[in-house]
């Protein structure tokens, strides 16, 4: 794969085995910056693997990522300080308020005092938290708990955003507000890489998408260069999914769940 400065990440026959799986498996991928980059795949096709190795959380067993041009092995915490991660099952301090939470999480970051105050504020106002951000954080339900997540991984303005599974648990308001602070994010150099099983939400936000199976890169592209893939003129993401996968044997499914 040619260096390409323009890329974000930069993935070259990344490989991470847990006992004899292959979690990912020779995989081959670049990433523009600017670029909101979808992944997709069945569970256990190696998506949350992929986002721990471009955030240096795992390293990998064979091949090398660079992350904003920065080598991953050489030096991860220039890495995990230029970059928002969630989770899908984000992990809280539960026993702190969501502010402590909050000013816990910009103090890692450095973010200035000032800074901090005006943008947490900003946060919670948009994403309707006022009122509640000194209640104990075990006390949030499921969409509260992700929305601190989401100010967590936002409130040092990263270069790079990792969001496993983002909207979920979000109310419809809130949802929208987040794709809509993605795209404007995007728009000012912001890359961001989110894994989701909503295949709608990926077509209609993403402006590529890469199809994971069993470990393997499937397929890379926007919709016209996967339908071509796919060879599905006109079709939507949830059939090219199904038929690169080969999982389209849905009807089957169904017919022999209802005997």
């Amino acid at each position: 794969m040619t260096k390409d400065y323009r890329l974000a990440v930069q993935l070259v026959g990344v490989v991470k085995r847990y006992a004899d799986i292959n979690a990912v498996d020779h995989v081959n991928l670049g990433v523009k910056e600017g670029e909101i980059f979808g992944l997709l795949g069945p569970n256990g096709s190696g998506k949350s693997t992929l986002l721990k190795m471009i955030l240096a959380l795992v390293k990998p067993d064979v091949g090398s990522a660079s992350v904003l041009g920065i080598n991953a092995e050489e030096n991860p915490v220039a890495i995990k300080a230029q970059t928002g991660y969630v989770p899908e099952v984000p992990r809280l301090y539960e026993f702190l308020t969501g502010i402590e939470y909050l000013d816990f999480t910009a103090d890692l970051y450095g973010v200035s005092t000032t800074e901090k105050r005006e943008r947490i504020n900003e946060y919670l106002e948009a994403l309707e938290l006022e009122g509640r951000e000194d209640d104990m954080i075990s006390a949030y339900s499921l969409g509260m708990k992700q929305k601190i997540a989401l100010i967590s991984a936002l409130v040092h303005k990263p270069k790079l955003l990792l969001l496993d599974e983002p909207l979920g648990g979000l109310d419809p308001r809130s949802a929208r507000i987040i794709k809509d602070l993605l795209r404007e994010l995007a728009s000012e150099g912001t890359t961001t890489i989110m894994s989701t099983h909503i295949l709608e939400i990926a077509q209609a936000m993403c402006d590529r998408v890469a199809i994971m199976y069993r470990g393997k890169l499937l397929a890379t592209g926007n919709m016209k260069e996967l339908r071509e893939k796919a060879r599905l003129p006109g079709s939507n993401l949830e059939e090219i999914f199904l038929s690169l996968t080969g999982t389209s044997d849905i009807k089957d499914v169904v017919e022999a769940l209802m005997k």
